[in-house]
Parts: C-alpha cells; structure tokens; sequence
C-alpha cells in the first residue's frame, strides 16, 4: 500500500504541474492536484516508519476522500467539456483525472484495510470485530 500511496502522490504531483503548466501559469487551482499529491507524498513517507503506517495510510485516505469531494463538481462538468461547452476544460480535465486516480486509491486502502483486519482476526480470534 506503501507503494501505491508513493504511485498516487506522484501522479497527482505531475497532474497539478502538467495542469498549471497547460493554463499558462494563469490559475493557481490548477496546482490543487499537485496540493493533493504533495501531502499524499508526505503520508507515503511516513507510512514507511512501521509504527506510523497505519495512521499514515489512513490520513493518505483521508485526503484522498477530501480531494473526490473536492473535485466532483467539476468532474459533472464532463458533458460539457464533450460538448465544447466546458467553460474551463483545463480544470475538468485534470478534476476527471484527480477524481478517477483518488477513487482508484480510496477503493483500493479500504480493501487493504479489510484484508488485514481479517488477517489479524484469523490471527488471534479473540480479536474478530463483532
């Protein structure tokens, strides 16, 4: 997971740069992408103390649920991007991209989570969740 989390905050790093870079330098919210995957980033460092992975992925996830919440609004912009109506493409594009790679990451830590918490339970059965 440790890996994935390096793979997802670089993605939206370059994302948010590709994305300022494409809008002329004009939009700072262009670099909120890059914003998401810079803490991403941070958590992913931290995720490699073992002591810290568990909250460390656990933030990384949290900031992944924050940025899809963040991004949805441009994301249901799609049809008008296709439609050569979109008022900022730039933005709707790199929201899609930020929203898919965060969706991916989110589905993806919560069935790491529950493959542990299952793991630790057929360890120690006293300690199954109710």
């Amino acid at each position: 997971m440790t890996g994935l989390t390096f793979a997802v905050g670089g993605i939206l790093t370059a994302t948010g740069v590709i994305a300022y870079v494409a809008s002329d330098a004009s939009s700072l919210t262009a670099l909120i992408p890059a914003a998401l995957g810079v803490l991403i980033l941070i958590a992913a460092f931290i995720s490699r103390a073992p002591k810290a992975r568990r909250h460390a992925l656990h933030a990384a996830l949290a900031i992944a649920l924050l940025g899809i919440a963040g991004t949805a609004m441009n994301v249901m912009k799609l049809g008008e991007l296709f439609a050569g109506t979109a008022e900022r493409p730039n933005a709707v594009i790199a929201s899609t991209v930020t929203f898919v790679v965060l969706l991916v990451f989110l589905g993806a830590g919560i069935a790491s989570f529950v493959r542990a918490r299952r793991y630790r339970a057929a360890q120690d059965p006293a300690n199954a969740p109710a």
